[in-house]
């Protein structure tokens, strides 16, 4: 396919949808040998234009298909097996035995793909192979064999096989760090007296070897909560808030901690929020105690209200309140996007086949608060598979996601408003399909599955896997830390800017998601992966730009943007990445929920005089605004329409020809317009510029030089 068709419209013509691939190529079935109603359309289209027509009859359907055919023996040879080199049916060496997981189409019942199973394994084994294992589910339908290379060359050509790969390799890392012992560890590194503090608001923070002397702090709210994690949840929170990658530093013989901590716990052993308080007024409670009593600038909320699920509508009190607290008190909050079970009950081995489908039903909308506008709101990819050694030996156990996917259990947005939700991604684990269990399975069970964090019983094991959006949330909050300490000044919104500004969403997403639609990526990673050496550092050929600012309701300001001879000359990929973050008053009760937009125009080519006449508002009597052709505007991506819906806004333009033509200078205009809240006054904001280039050319250098004078 050239463009994407909705599974409907195949199932219209008599076709089930198979599979899709991140190429655009799609593998349909047909109950039917003729395929009637399709070939009918094709015949149509083949017609030519029919009288009183513009087009060819089903035009706007055959234009998208690029090219037709059958599944080939190369189709079916997996993505582990290609990444061996193994990319044809001939690349399977006659004499040599291979392990090989065989799949079927899911074309049948169970009882007619048993049936097609056992002829395949019957001529397996007359022919020397052997049956290692099988599994017949609802709809998977696999066996793994040892067998020759001349066998799988055969079975390449069977129909009824979906795909033919090599059995899944077990992530052996994490488990062997589970079992660590504190004399097995590296040195603990020491951390700063001033280092940055990141307020856990959970279950509390339990006393650890590998976090005593860093905890400064611990409250219950209320009082009788006490501060002893009995659940568990916010020890782990913590672990990966202060270690970030905690599996890479021990596989790098590193334990280096990035900040300091002060804990608010707010549920109880169960993981229930108080019957007598609301959360709301505990939210506000806990964060103004902390930032009041230790000074913490960053706090983590790693818990939601699963039973209440942004629909579209006004958010909830308690995303509002901690609105109103990131606006108040200049903090960043950083939140969980929420999980979600795929599926369960007989429906489960849908969590592997419907992947990553299911990420944008309804049901898997963020929920409260993560809808909230003036947090950075955090959903999870995948570290890998997620297998150990022991479920990896069972062909029924299913990894869901490969490196760098969507987790499937991570929610999704828009926000209010359509408004980019979640913010940014990053790494919380995966899940796994056990069918010896008839479950799905994560970090907390199988230590693979999960990021590795700390165990909140240390006495019992210092370390603990998890999986969850409640553990990509710390790890932001780790990297927001790391930005403090680079810029111990720095506002709030410069810090979400600055996170903004680095994330970029992986391939590995965007080939999963691709068969989605053009908004799938947005919805579920946002802005993307956060790139902590980008939002920290400028490099030879990359520069990032700053400024922190107020405007007055109804005011714009402009700034000047250097773009040196290189970047404007120098062939290559080059790219100005523009980012906004400001935090508007909200008001709950409102649909309109807030008070004050901002927006950004960046100009190139044009003299600052033109632009502030075009752009400051004017009387009648002063005759029309003077123009400001379109091709003196960037084409920054998104566009306006989808990146002005929210309180962190990013967009990219990307230029790959010589644009000597605008100038050395552009400008970056950025506008405030008053809403219900035009007596506000100042609105206090963030923008970060990164002017960069694939080539490694010495912008910074040049801009340097320029700015200084």
């Amino acid at each position: 396919m050239t463009d994407t068709l909705l599974e409907e419209d195949w199932a219209s013509l008599g076709l089930t949808v198979l599979s899709s691939d991140e190429d655009r190529s799609l593998v349909l079935f047909s109950s039917s040998d003729d395929m009637t109603a399709f070939r009918e359309r094709l015949a149509s289209y083949g017609r030519g234009i029919p009288p009183g027509h513009k087009y060819p009859s089903y035009a706007g359907f055959i234009a998208r298909i690029e090219s037709i055919g059958t599944v080939e023996p190369r189709d079916r040879i997996g993505a582990r097996a290609r990444e061996e080199g193994l990319t044809g049916p001939d690349d399977f060496l006659a004499g040599v035995p291979y392990s090989v997981d065989v799949e079927l189409w899911d074309i049948g019942r169970r009882e007619l793909r048993t049936r097609k199973l056992e002829q395949i394994i019957a001529y397996a084994k007359a022919r020397g192979g052997e049956e290692l294992d099988r599994y017949v589910g609802p709809s998977i339908t696999m066996v793994r064999l040892r067998c020759d290379g001349a066998i799988i060359r055969t079975l390449l050509e069977v129909e009824d096989i979906c795909e033919l790969d090599f059995p899944p390799a077990p992530e052996i890392v994490t488990g062997e760090a589970v079992d660590l012992a504190l004399p097995d560890l590296p040195p603990l590194g020491e951390v700063d007296e001033d280092a940055p503090l990141i307020g856990i608001i959970d279950s509390g923070v339990n006393a650890h070897p590998l976090l005593d002397d860093i905890l400064v702090g611990a409250i219950g709210v209320p009082e009788t909560l006490g501060v002893a994690d009995e659940y568990g949840h916010g020890t782990r929170v913590a672990g990966v808030a202060l270690f970030g990658d905690l599996r890479g530093q021990l596989a790098a013989g590193t334990l280096n901690r990035g900040a300091r901590l002060c804990a608010a716990k707010v549920v109880n052993e169960r993981g229930d929020f108080p019957d007598r308080r609301l959360t709301p007024g505990q939210m506000r409670e806990a964060i103004s105690r902390l930032h009041d009593e230790f000074g913490c600038r960053i706090f983590v909320i790693a818990l939601g209200d699963r039973k209440k699920i942004y629909d579209g509508g006004k958010v909830g009190p308690w995303a509002a309140t901690l609105d109103e607290l990131a606006r108040e008190l200049n903090v960043v909050i950083i939140v969980s996007a929420g999980n979600r079970a795929p599926r369960g009950g007989t429906h489960i081995e849908q969590a592997v086949t419907e992947y990553p489908g299911y990420l944008l039903e309804p049901a898997n909308r963020l929920c409260e608060p993560a809808g909230a506008m003036n947090v950075v709101t955090v959903g999870s990819l995948a570290h890998g598979e997620g297998l150990n050694q022991s479920v990896a030996a069972s062909v029924g156990v299913r990894p869901i996601t490969l490196a760098a996917e969507p987790s499937p259990f991570t929610r999704v947005g828009p926000g209010i408003g359509g408004a980019t939700k979640p913010d940014v991604i990053d790494v919380g684990g995966t899940l796994i399909y056990d069918p010896v269990v008839q479950r799905l399975r994560g970090g907390e069970d199988v230590a693979e599955a999960g990021v590795l964090s700390l165990h909140h019983q240390f006495v019992e094991r210092l370390f603990a896997g998890c999986s969850g959006t409640s553990f990509s949330a710390p790890l932001v909050a780790f990297k927001a830390s790391q930005i403090l300490a680079r810029f111990p000044d720095a506002s709030a919104n410069l810090v979400r800017a600055l996170l903004g500004s680095s994330a970029a969403i992986p391939e590995e997403s965007r080939a999963k998601l691709h068969a989605l639609g053009a908004e799938a990526e947005r919805r579920v990673c946002g802005h993307g992966l956060v790139d902590l050496e980008r939002a920290a550092f400028s490099d030879d050929a990359r520069v990032v730009l700053y400024a922190e600012d107020e405007l007055a309701i109804d005011h714009f300001a402009v700034y000047q943007i250097p773009i040196p001879e290189p970047f404007q000359l120098e062939a290559g990929r080059r790219t100005i990445r523009v980012s906004l973050a400001y935090d508007p008053p909200v008001r709950h009760s409102r649909l309109d929920y807030r008070g004050i937009t901002m927006n950004y125009r960046l100009i190139r080519g044009r003299d600052p005089g033109l632009i502030f006449e075009h752009f400051r508002q004017r009387q009648k009597a002063e005759g029309p605004v003077p123009k400001i052709e379109d091709r003196f505007g960037c084409p920054l991506e998104p566009g306006p329409t989808v990146r002005e819906k929210s309180s962190l806004q990013c967009s990219t333009a990307t230029f790959g020809r010589d644009i000597s033509r605008y100038g050395d200078t552009y400008h970056l205009v950025v506008r405030c317009a008053g809403g219900w809240a035009g007596d506000v006054g100042q609105q206090a904001f963030a923008v970060v510029v990164e002017i960069a280039h694939e080539a490694q050319i010495r912008l910074y250098e040049r801009l340097r030089v320029r700015l200084q004078t």
